[in-house]
């Protein structure tokens, strides 16, 4: 998993403590994480392709939730980061090599490698989308909110 779905994480949740001051700039957001403005732009363009995030153009533009917290899973940043496709692709190497003499019926079935990876998956993917952004919110240590907006307003001040 590439670094922009924790990027894109990190980002909607700042996005909804500061919400009473969106949009928020794509530098301020870069410079509350100390990371490249232009490149975490590119990494929330799919949020924002996705309906995750909403950005407004122009010099008093920037992003903001395009839901609430609670509407928006781990599940549904992930997928818009790193696309829709399955971690896992089963290319059946077994029926090359030594597997070219085994008869049809042998791979009548996938495989158990196949089986057993498209399992987590599943769960992996069940689990990301039973936690939300609110759930992170809950989750997250009590002063990170406040630090996130004394940050944000001294640096607008």
């Amino acid at each position: 998993m590439s670094e922009g779905v924790e990027w894109g994480l990190h980002c909607c949740l700042v996005l909804a403590w500061l919400d009473d001051h969106a949009p928020i700039a794509t530098s301020r957001l870069a410079e509350i994480f100390e990371l490249p403005p232009e490149y975490l732009k590119k990494r929330l363009q799919p949020l924002v392709r996705e309906g995750i995030l909403e950005s407004t153009p122009g010099v008093r533009g920037g992003y903001r939730l395009a839901k609430a917290p609670e509407n928006i899973t781990l599940m549904d940043v992930v997928a818009a980061v790193e696309g829709r496709t399955d971690a896992f692709r089963c290319t059946e190497i077994r029926r090359r090599g030594a597997g070219e003499t085994a008869g049809k019926s042998e791979f009548a079935t996938p495989c158990g490698i196949a089986t057993a990876m498209r399992r987590a998956e599943l769960a992996w993917r069940r689990e990301l989308t039973s936690q939300t952004v609110a759930d992170l919110i809950a989750d997250a240590p009590a002063n990170a909110p406040r630090r996130a907006r004394r940050f944000y307003e001294q640096r607008n001040a």
